[in-house]
């Protein structure tokens, strides 16, 4: 099995010749081939395939992750991403006709291409390190790009794995991974990218964008957050409790987007404590420590970190609070807090603690929410319809799951991102594709249309009244900002609606949109 000690980084000397070389496979445009892109999907389908018990005791060493998880969330995921993306490429990198075009514009066909962006750097995290480095490589090779990667250092076993893969199955000259930490991650900062993808915190990010913008370099920054989940007193609060824990205990709350403090309606805040409890005893029968299906905290100073965070809060702990740091072990700890501004709150946890603070009402939860982080990565309200409604009216996050805990993130094919402080572009099924892709506007002026076209040369003298004639959109609202509609459009559309169905219904109601546009465009009304 490889360990930690086994990881060779890449020597840094190395690593601009390593960025020039897939900068210059690029050049030779092999990349932009559907064909090849395809053959490369699946040669890292089988990849990851033929990998998979390696993947599982990776994860396992690295952070005591159950095969479970690890199969679902992560080894499953990716070969299943691989394959749906190779399923579908070919629709998704088809020309798309430019839509909203006015009829002067249409005889020069326009058209959006998807290109390559060139030559792309991931930078890929701990926490999910297959997942979070293997799902934006698909997108990018995809998108017809090449590609370097750099796994966690955190995560070295599973590094070793994901190295053997893209060497041992792609293609060498378009694809590479390099080892190393801070000073690699420097010298790859310091090459010419056409974009950057990363997955980590927000500090980290920071360094990356400032890097960027001196080459002018896109980037799409994938964080965290401080999440709030909210309960109001009309929620499900079995469901709430169940749903919620198991957030927190997936991974050992090593989740971007998990849930880092609960907002409880204080009128069923002890029936949500019952619930979490017996829960909590549903889950782990002989215990937390005991079970197969509990992963540990990475390394020493995270677990530090979170036991720090555990130790100076001035909340009472209501459930766990067990640790062992020869294990890297943290038991899922409930804490109730009082104050806002306790550290459980303000800072974000990334691990298994999981803080309540009681509210009177969804209004103080809402209020509370926006002082925190006005953009988290997640936002999980638990309620009716009424209550999650407004909810969601009245905060921002990157994404959210009504009454559940991160269902939004588990959908393979759902675009994912952050906002703000949370982060700046999204993947995932075609917005994987997307997010690798430039959308090339492109149109083809044919010759004989010059008769037309000569009215943009000089002399402009007279030239503006034979534009008009050719028309174009006029509002169909007053200076109020009102909607005007004309007789003409009641008469046609009440007379559709008074016909028993059938197509000469649906045909009238076209003729109506089509007669109100021409009516509307004449009178300026």
């Amino acid at each position: 099995m490889d360990s930690a000690e086994d990881l060779v980084y890449t020597p840094a000397e190395n690593i601009p010749r390593i960025a020039s070389e897939k900068r210059a496979f690029f050049n030779t445009h092999k990349t932009k081939s559907i064909e090849y892109r395809l053959v490369q999907l699946r040669k890292l389908y089988w990849g990851i395939k033929d990998n998979e018990e390696a993947l599982i005791k990776a994860l396992q060493q690295d952070l005591g992750k159950p095969p479970f998880e690890a199969l679902i969330m992560e080894i499953g995921w990716c070969a299943g991403d691989a394959l749906f993306t190779s399923n579908k490429l070919r629709e998704w990198a088809k020309d798309e006709k430019a839509p909203d075009i006015p009829l002067l514009n249409a005889p020069l066909c326009p058209k959006i291409r998807k290109v390559p962006l060139g030559s792309v750097l991931i930078l890929g995290a701990f926490n999910f390190p297959l997942l979070l480095s293997i799902g934006p490589l698909i997108g990018a090779i995809a998108a017809g790009n090449t590609a370097v990667l750099k796994p966690s250092e955190n995560a070295p076993a599973t590094a070793i794995v994901m190295e053997r893969i893209v060497s041992g199955y792609l293609d060498p000259s378009a694809y590479t991974v390099v080892q190393g930490g801070v000073a690699e991650s420097t010298v790859l900062l310091d090459q010419k990218w056409d974009k950057i993808f990363y997955t980590g915190g927000a500090s980290v990010a920071k360094i990356i964008a400032k890097k960027a913008a001196e080459t002018l370099t896109p980037v799409t920054l994938e964080l965290g957050g401080k999440n709030p989940a909210i309960v109001t007193k009309n929620a499900d609060i079995r469901i709430a409790a169940r749903r919620l824990l198991w957030g927190k205990i997936v991974n050992a709350g090593q989740v971007c987007i998990s849930q880092n403090y609960t907002l409880v309606d204080k009128e069923v805040l002890p029936t949500f404590i019952s619930e979490l409890k017996a829960t909590y005893a549903e889950f782990f029968p002989h215990g937390v420590k005991a079970s197969t299906d509990y992963a540990r905290i990475v390394n020493e100073r995270h677990f530090q970190r979170i036991k720090a965070m555990l130790d100076n809060t001035k909340g009472k702990i209501l459930l766990g609070g067990a640790t062992d740091e020869s294990e890297r072990f943290i038991e899922p700890t409930v804490v109730q807090v009082d104050d806002v501004n306790d550290s459980l709150i303000t800072e974000e946890s990334f691990g298994p603690l999981i803080p309540i603070l009681p509210v009177n009402d969804v209004d103080e939860a809402i209020r509370i929410i926006n002082q925190v982080q006005d953009t988290p990565l997640g936002l999980y309200p638990f309620g009716t319809k009424t209550e999650t409604e407004k909810i969601l009216l009245e905060t921002r996050s990157g994404g959210a799951s009504v009454n559940d805990a991160y269902f939004h993130g588990s959908i393979p094919t759902l675009e994912f991102g952050g906002v703000g402080e949370s982060g700046q572009g999204s993947y995932r099924g075609k917005a994987s594709f997307d997010c690798f892709s430039h959308r090339r506007s492109i149109t083809t002026t044919p010759t004989w249309l010059e008769s037309v076209l000569s009215l943009r040369y000089p002399p402009y003298a007279g030239k503006l009244e034979k534009l008009a004639l050719l028309g174009g959109e006029r509002p169909n609202f007053d200076r109020d900002g009102q909607v005007q509609i004309s007789l003409l459009t009641r008469i046609l559309a009440l007379g559709a609606k008074s016909l028993q169905g059938g197509i000469i219904r649906y045909l009238l109601i076209i003729i109506a949109a089509v007669a109100a546009k021409k009516y509307l465009n004449q009178t300026g009304n």
